[in-house]
């Protein structure tokens, strides 16, 4: 069994502020759109250079991101922003809700085309598609940029609405 200090013998201290969820998100946006954007850099430079260090770290710091902190962001909107949202009765707002969802699902299957060629260029393979990825990394940017637009014009907006001590 575990003892703990009983709380009065700890001084009264100032609260602290709660993060606004929204900063993180926004935040992970802008990284989002910086990426988007590196990926376009890395298919010119695979282009005109092939695969070489720049090339290799470059890929590594975009699939890693992809991989890892937009995957979070996904599953942290799904979580948090959707449900409350869903539940409520404004047929319009559940509409582009439920269409974010639907992008969920694109931008995954996409990664899942995506990821693998970009982790094959991080480790220095040779057996990645540049036709490939001239296709795909429009398509996925151009989804993704009108998600974050979606999500930041009419979505965030109405989900800082509902919740309470958020900027709305």
């Amino acid at each position: 069994m575990v003892k703990t200090r009983s709380k009065s013998k700890r001084p009264d201290r100032p609260a602290v502020p709660v993060p606004d969820t929204f900063e993180a998100l926004d935040q992970t946006h802008r990284q989002v759109l910086d990426s988007l954007e590196q990926l376009a850099l890395l298919a010119q430079r695979l282009d005109q250079e092939g695969v070489d260090d720049a090339a290799r770290l470059l890929a590594r710091r975009i699939h890693d991101f992809f991989e890892d902190t937009a995957r979070a962001h996904h599953a942290a909107e799904e979580q948090t922003v959707f449900p409350p949202l869903l539940a409520g009765d404004d047929a319009d707002l559940v509409q582009h809700v439920r269409r974010l969802q639907q992008d969920h699902g694109w931008i995954e299957e996409d990664w899942l085309d995506l990821g693998p060629q970009l982790q094959a260029i991080a480790e220095g393979q040779s057996w990645y598609d540049l036709d490939f990825l001239r296709a795909a990394i429009p398509v996925f940017t151009d989804l993704y940029r009108e998600h974050i637009a979606l999500e930041e014009t009419v979505v965030y907006p109405a989900s800082r609405r509902q919740q309470p001590g958020t900027r709305g």
